[in-house]
């Protein structure tokens, strides 16, 4: 049997798959976040992006600020009903639900790829370091 991923973007450090992913690009899809989810499997990518809150949410959150080359630059455990203080050398936030980053072994100092196919080959669609044209 075959799996195929294609169009599912995949959170990528060191060549180890972390999780699969949602990037919320648009303004309003940002804005909105993981308000009203009960729970969330994988991460969310928030671009660009350089703070967040958790005010109304209804689960506790992992945060990593990314710079514009996928390196992360800070990470944060966040409760329910708080506002972050912004990291200004962030331009990509990567939310996940809390715990997730122990489980990946995510840490300040990694590299984070975004992929949108199931290649080996290097092909990379990296919205990190290639943002969209507006």
């Amino acid at each position: 049997m075959t799996w195929h991923t294609a169009g599912v973007p995949w959170l990528v450090s060191e060549e180890r798959v972390l999780a699969s992913a949602e990037i919320a690009q648009q303004r309003c899809d940002r804005r909105r976040g993981l308000l009203g989810r009960d729970h969330f499997e994988g991460a969310l990518i928030l671009q660009p992006c350089r703070w967040v809150h958790t005010v109304g949410m209804r689960f506790s959150v992992d945060v990593a600020y990314l710079d514009d080359e996928g390196r992360v630059v800070k990470t944060v455990h966040m409760q329910r009903n708080r506002v972050g203080i912004p990291a200004w050398q962030a331009s990509t936030v990567l939310e996940a639900e809390a715990g997730a980053f122990a489980r990946w072994g995510l840490r300040v100092g990694d590299i984070i790829e975004i992929r949108t196919d199931d290649t080996t080959d290097g092909d990379v669609d990296d919205p990190v370091s290639n943002p969209p044209q507006r």
